[in-house]
């Protein structure tokens, strides 16, 4: 995976961290899975309890990085003597070779701790990672990158974190965020107009509203009742740039489904105001990173 922005280096402006509490729980269980009920038998038998040692954290392809607070808490749960200085920012582009962090404290914590923090900064990197490379694909279009509900169960606000990091936007967070009334909603409902109509009866006036519309037909019967925003959803290029057009600023357009490296450019030179996309969080790969130890 090749990705394009941002530059090496350069962190994605206007990152709002998370919030410890947001993370805490999760990295918590995952070292709990990962020591089981005897600990980590490998270090506690090899590594003398006194002994101190120091490590780098470098990137060992391209890509952008996310998760560094979450990987610095991973090594503090296990000892909060362990020192991590993290070298760049979330959101900063690296290369192969990049160091990312420098670690020190004691040689066995730094061990037991290495799998989970890694697993979390490798994952979240390559969430980033990911999403960078699709808003490479849309630069110079009115596009943004949007994240989904497709997240990997428990750990939501981390990839959809990582999506901001990687130079994208989030769609709604949950169920009780936002309205958005999908085909089988529709099939039960009985019509977009029957929908919406019964979502006025029982929402708050703050909260927006979005239909899933699968054909123009659909569209004009949403945009007739009016509405916030419309999923035009695996829509051909000809029937997307339609799309927009019939809408004429009138509401927010989403484009969703079948989204690739190679489709989002066309997809976005259509004039769509989001491309949202379900992979970025549930498939992308890891990015690889390696923690090795200085020698003696």
């Amino acid at each position: 995976m090749k990705v394009e922005s941002p530059e090496v280096g350069q962190e994605v402006p206007r990152l709002l961290p998370l919030h410890p509490l947001q993370y805490r729980d999760a990295v918590t269980a995952a070292l709990r899975e990962d020591l089981g009920h005897a600990g980590d038998l490998t270090t506690n038998a090899t590594i003398p309890p006194h002994l101190r040692w120091r490590g780098t954290i470098a990137a060992r392809q391209p890509g952008v990085v996310a998760g560094l607070e979450v990987a610095r808490h991973t090594f503090a749960a296990v000892d909060s003597s362990i020192r991590f200085d993290a070298r760049i920012g979330d959101g900063s582009r690296v290369e192969a070779g990049d160091v990312v962090a420098r670690i020190e404290g004691p040689a066995g914590a730094l061990l037991t701790a290495e799998r989970v923090a890694l697993n979390y900064l490798g994952h979240l990197s390559g969430v980033a990672s990911a999403t960078a490379l699709l808003v490479a694909r849309t630069a110079g279009t009115r596009a943004r990158i949007v994240c989904t509900r497709k997240t990997t169960p428990g750990l939501r606000a981390l990839e959809k974190y990582a999506v901001r990091a990687g130079g994208g936007a989030n769609h709604r967070f949950g169920l009780d965020d936002a309205v958005l009334i999908k085909d089988n909603h529709l099939a039960v409902a009985g019509s977009v107009r029957a929908a919406l109509a019964s979502v006025r009866d029982r929402v708050g006036h703050l909260v927006k509203i979005e239909v899933e519309v699968d054909n123009l037909e659909q569209l004009e019967e949403a945009l007739d009742c009016g509405v916030d925003a419309v999923l035009l959803d695996n829509m051909t290029i000809d029937e997307l740039t339609t799309a927009v057009a019939r809408v004429g600023g009138r509401c927010v357009t989403e484009a969703s489904g079948g989204i690739t490296e190679q489709t989002v450019g066309p997809i976005a030179a259509t004039g769509v105001d989001l491309i949202s996309v379900g992979w970025i969080t549930h498939s992308s790969p890891c990015l690889d990173l390696g923690l090795d130890f200085e020698a003696s």
